[in-house]
């Protein structure tokens, strides 16, 4: 009877995980006194990431490799990092100057993963409005970590910190 309650109970909860949203979306905007023409430099080139993005701090010892284009489409990073930041590549794969920024980002370690990052520039009132978004699919493992992690609070706030630093350097310029 106690094995026929356990295993009721852990399909259930198993049910009640794949039955989770198969995509996440996780989204960040902050305005800036600055024109898109300012920002948009240090976004479209991979080699200023490593004056405002947060993840270049979790490992100061990261081993870069920049291939392809120069910066925008066919701009290729790829790191090797400690346990926090892991292994991965990016690519742009869309851009449109001062507007619009689309890349793919694959994890290979400490996960595999790979996911759709954006960045919209939107001048409004005076100011731009950057929107920094990652998106993908949710199998079921990232479901289940779901359940323990916040996908949102993690790369959230990483994305705020990221966007504070952006508008940190355009702004004192």
């Amino acid at each position: 009877m106690i094995i026929a309650i356990v295993v009721l109970l852990f399909a259930a909860f198993l049910l009640y995980v794949v039955s989770l949203p198969d995509h996440f979306r996780v989204e960040r905007s902050l305005a800036f006194q600055a024109r898109p023409e300012q920002i948009f430099p240090l976004i479209n080139d991979f080699h200023e990431w490593e004056a405002w993005s947060p993840w270049e701090k979790a490992d100061p010892a990261v081993q870069r490799t920049y291939s392809g284009a120069a910066q925008g489409q066919g701009a290729v990073y790829a790191w090797k990092g400690n346990k926090d930041l892991g292994e991965g590549k990016m690519e742009i794969l869309e851009t449109r100057p001062h507007d619009y920024l689309r890349l793919q980002i694959n994890f290979y370690k400490p996960f595999a993963a790979q996911n759709t990052i954006e960045f919209r520039l939107e001048e409004k009132d005076g100011s731009t409005v950057v929107s920094h978004a990652m998106f993908g699919p949710s199998n079921f493992m990232s479901k289940l970590m779901s359940l323990f992690f916040s996908m949102d609070k993690m790369v959230g706030g990483k994305f705020d910190e990221g966007l504070h630093s952006i508008k940190n350097i355009v702004e004192k310029n």
